[in-house]
């Protein structure tokens, strides 16, 4: 079943839980009919960005024991904690000895598939004859085991460059973790695809904080940064979209479509399905990978559609 996603921004409310039924109640109205009601069960990620949104104990607890991941958000809109579910894997011991036992030769093996498999994704981002897209699909070919001419540095150079090649107002862009506007709008994507794939790590068994490439102490989603990294031009391609549209800002409407993402189709080992369905598969293949039983590791790619055209009249931005 696709889980749903529900973001709280607009408004404030109470959120309670009874009888498996997440209830949302507006402050001042009848606690006997809340203004909205969900299943526990339908819920994947939810999502609180409201300052005065208020909730139960118990909301945390039921959502995250049927298995949904809450995000809270900060002052500036982007997420900035995750609830994950504690997973009822039985294999949950197992797993953890898998990933410590990895050999590095192994681990370094899949890194540069998943490198590989990013760099090859941002060169589809840009028009097939684009003399950067070329360029990117040749340093793909030149990714050697873990990494260690950091070819990924490199080819991100080259795509950031001509990602956004004709920008709103002229100025060209320039990609700033820290920066607001369109960095901001790429920053949410990128968040909300972590938690996301730090849910399927989770349901898989595996502990996102053992990375294989990602090594920073203080990093509890290590590994569900390793995982990401060839899925941010699944973002970056809605962002170029928004972007050429006019949106520029982090409003309501693009956090909507980055929300929205997570079901969008995407093509993996030769089917079509929802992103959100599929990372369980691309997570599963990951830990085939780490055990030794299988080679090869699968990434999600983007459906093969022409990248966004150029901007002709610029839409208004809200």
């Amino acid at each position: 079943m696709i889980k749903r996603i529900l973001e709280i921004s607009g408004r404030a409310f109470h959120l309670s839980v009874r009888d498996d039924q997440l209830r949302l109640q507006a402050p001042g109205h009848s606690k006997a009919k809340p203004l909205h009601s969900v299943p526990c069960e339908d819920l994947g990620v939810l999502v609180i960005e409201h300052p005065q949104v208020t909730f139960s104990q118990s909301v945390i607890t039921r959502l995250t024991a049927w298995g949904a991941t809450i995000v809270f958000c900060g002052p500036d809109h982007l997420p900035a904690a995750l609830a994950l579910p504690v997973s009822r894997n039985t294999e949950v011991v197992s797993r953890l000895q898998d990933q410590i036992a990895a050999s590095k030769p192994r681990q370094k093996r899949i890194w540069q598939q998943l490198v590989i498999a990013k760099i090859r994704a941002q060169a589809e981002n840009l028009p097939h004859d684009e003399l950067t897209a070329k360029k990117l699909r040749v340093l793909a070919g030149q990714v050697r085991s873990g990494d260690p001419a950091n070819v990924e540095a490199h080819a991100a150079r080259l795509y950031w460059g001509v990602w956004l090649d004709s920008p709103p107002g002229g100025q060209r862009f320039r990609r700033d973790i820290e920066g607001d506007g369109i960095n901001a709008l790429l920053n949410y994507g990128y968040a909300i695809l972590r938690a996301a794939v730090a849910r399927a790590l989770v349901s898989a068994g595996l502990q996102p904080a053992l990375g294989i490439h990602h090594k920073n102490r203080s990093n509890a989603f290590a590994l569900a940064d390793d995982l990401l990294e060839p899925l941010r031009p699944l973002v970056d391609r809605t962002v170029q979209a928004l972007a050429r549209q006019g949106l520029t800002q982090l409003t309501s409407q693009g956090k909507r479509e980055l929300l929205a993402l997570l079901h969008a189709l995407v093509e993996f080992n030769g089917q079509t399905g929802p992103l959100m369905v599929v990372l369980h598969r691309y997570t599963a293949g990951f830990l085939r990978c780490l055990q030794g039983r299988e080679k090869k590791l699968v990434v999600p790619r983007q459906r093969q559609t022409p990248p966004p055209p150029a901007p002709g009249k610029q839409a208004r931005t809200e």
